[in-house]
């Protein structure tokens, strides 16, 4: 199918850009989420009526997730859990309990934005976890995780 981008898309193009997907991608995630719409000529005339303005507000949502990147930058979110004697937890740290800790320091931030390469947090210590708030701002925090008795 072949879609034209309303916003920059990791791994397919970036604002404005014509390019063919898989029907399903289109139908089901693209298209609904307002990230793309299907290139029909009214659509593509349409798009470049409205470009300038499209660009304006792509640049405006950049600048605000740079802006929380560097609020985010010096956080340190404090987790306590159960914890065994050699220090591993009984469970583990998700990225749901990490979005829950940075909303109680004030900070909205949507689960699966957090990136967690090595999964779940099973230890006790300090870990570094990235926070992707936008396709280009990616904020890094500490996580502490403690054990209580």
């Amino acid at each position: 199918m072949q879609i034209i981008l309303m916003e920059k898309v990791v791994n397919l193009g970036n604002l404005g850009d014509l390019v063919k997907v898989k029907d399903g991608y289109a139908r089901n995630f693209l298209i609904p989420s307002g990230k793309a719409k299907r290139a029909t000529p009214v659509v593509l005339k349409e798009f470049e009526s409205k470009r300038a303005e499209l660009e304006k507000a792509a640049a405006e949502k950049l600048t605000t997730a740079q802006e929380f990147a560097t609020k985010l930058e010096s956080v340190t979110v404090t987790v306590a859990r159960k914890a065994g004697v050699d220090g591993r937890l009984f469970g583990s740290v998700t990225n749901y309990d990490i979005a829950d800790g940075l909303k109680e320091l004030g900070y909205t931030v949507e689960k699966s934005d957090i990136r967690m390469p090595n999964g779940p947090l099973k230890l006790i210590g300090e870990s570094t976890l990235e926070i992707a708030l936008h396709t280009d701002v990616v904020a890094t925090i500490k996580v502490v995780v403690v054990g209580e008795q």
